[in-house]
C-alpha cells in the first residue's frame, strides 16, 4: 500500500511537471550556496502573487522527490528524509524547508519547482556544502565567559534581527577533530516553538522569541571550550559564538583573594596621598602663622621707636622756647638798667 501511495505522488509529480512544461511559463531563479548545519534552511520563495498548486523539492543524486507538498493532499517525504524535512509556509508562495539532523549524506545539488496559477513553474537550485571548520586560534568569539568548576553559568543564544527567526540551535565545536555536536535546537512552528534536545548536559530552555538558554550545572572542565548559535533567519543563516574558560575552584578562589587585595591596596594607597596632602596642608598653615607671628613684635618695635623720636624732638623744641624766654627777659632787664 505504502509503494502505491509513492507512486502516486511521484506520476502526479511526474504529471503536473510536463502539464506546465507544455503550457506555462516557466522561470528559474539564481541559484544559492548553503553550509551544512543543523536545521538548515534551503529557501524557495517564490516573488509571484497567485495560487500555489504544488511544491517538490529532488536532489541530483536521488532518483525520488525528497519532499512533495500540495495544498489539499498535504506532503509526502522520501524514506530517507522522512521526519527531517519541514515546509516552512511562512507566505502562500513559500516552498522553503529545512533540514534536521543532518549528515554528509545530505550534501549535493537540490531543485526546488512550484507549480502556481496563472503564472506557471518558478524554480531554484540550492547547493549544499560542507562546513569549513576554522581553527580555535583563528576564531575570534562574541562573547566570553569564565566559571569555576562546580559552579553554574547559563549560555544564552539571542540575535538583534528585526525579521523573522525560523529556527535557532547551539552546538559545542569540537576542534581538535574538527567537528561539532548540536545540543539542541528551537524550531518556530505554526502552534508554537518545538524544541529538540541531543545532548542532555544542562538544562535546556526556548522561549516564543526564539532565544535558546542552556543551563550548566556543577560545571566540569570538558564544559569549557567554543560554543556557537546558529539563527535561521528571512534573511540568511547568522551564527554567533560563546568562549567558555573553567577553572578549578581554587584557582578562582585565588583570583577573587587578588582582586580583593588589589583594591584593598589601591584604597590605602589613596589614604595615603590624603594623609600627606593633609600633612602639607598643615605645615603650609603652621608656617603662614609663625611668619605672622615673626612679623607683629617688628611692627610693635618700629612703633616704639617712632614714638620715642617724637617725644624727644617735643622735649628739644620745648628746651628751645624756654631758652628762647629766658634770653628776652634778660635782655629786657639790661635795658632798664
Amino acid at each position: 500500500m505504502v509503494a502505491v501511495q509513492k507512486d502516486y505522488w511521484y506520476f502526479l509529480v511526474l504529471m503536473m511537471q510536463l502539464c506546465y512544461l507544455k503550457g506555462s511559463v516557466q522561470m528559474k531563479a539564481p541559484g544559492s550556496k548553503v553550509t551544512l548545519q543543523e536545521g538548515m534552511v534551503l529557501d524557495c520563495l517564490c516573488p509571484w502573487t497567485g495560487q500555489l498548486i504544488m511544491v517538490s523539492w529532488t536532489k541530483k543524486s536521488l532518483s525520488q522527490p525528497v519532499a512533495v507538498y500540495h495544498p489539499q493532499y498535504g506532503s509526502n517525504y522520501e524514506s530517507s528524509y522522512d521526519g527531517r524535512v519541514t515546509f516552512l509556509k511562512s507566505t502562500v508562495m513559500d516552498g522553503s524547508i529545512s533540514i534536521m539532523n543532518v549528515t554528509e549524506g545530505d550534501i549535493g545539488q537540490y531543485h526546488c519547482s512550484l507549480q502556481t496559477y496563472p503564472q506557471g513553474s518558478w524554480t531554484k537550485d540550492t547547493f549544499v556544502e560542507k562546513a569549513v571548520i576554522t581553527p580555535t586560534f583563528s576564531i575570534q568569539p562574541d562573547t566570553n565567559l569564565v566559571a569555576a568548576e562546580n559552579d553554574n553559568l547559563t549560555i544564552t543564544c539571542d540575535l538583534v534581527h528585526n525579521g523573522e527567526v525560523y529556527q535557532v540551535s547551539i552546538e559545542k565545536l569540537d576542534t581538535e577533530v574538527g567537528g561539532s555536536n548540536i545540543i539542541a535546537t528551537c524550531q518556530m512552528l505554526e502552534d508554537g516553538v518545538e524544541l529538540s534536545e541531543f545532548n542532555s548536559r544542562g538544562r535546556l530552555n526556548c522561549s516564543d522569541a526564539m532565544e535558546v538558554s542552556l543551563h550548566l550545572t556543577n560545571i566540569v572542565k570538558e564544559d569549557g571550550g567554543l560554543y556557537r548559535c546558529n539563527f535561521s533567519t528571512d534573511a540568511g543563516v547568522r551564527s554567533t559564538t560563546i568562549l567558555l574558560s573553567t577553572l578549578p575552584a581554587q584557582d578562582f578562589r585565588g583570583l577573587h583573594v587578588c582582586v580583593y587585595v588589589y583594591i584593598g591596596g589601591g584604597l590605602v594607597g589613596v589614604a595615603l596621598l590624603m594623609i600627606l596632602l593633609l600633612t602639607w596642608l598643615n605645615r603650609m598653615k603652621r608656617k603662614r602663622e609663625e611668619y605672622r607671628i615673626k612679623l607683629h613684635p617688628a611692627k610693635r618695635q618700629n612703633l616704639i621707636l617712632t614714638s620715642s623720636v617724637d617725644e624727644a624732638g617735643s622735649l628739644m623744641i620745648c628746651a628751645n622756647i624756654n631758652a628762647f624766654r629766658q634770653i628776652r627777659r634778660m635782655h629786657s632787664l639790661q635795658k632798664q638798667m
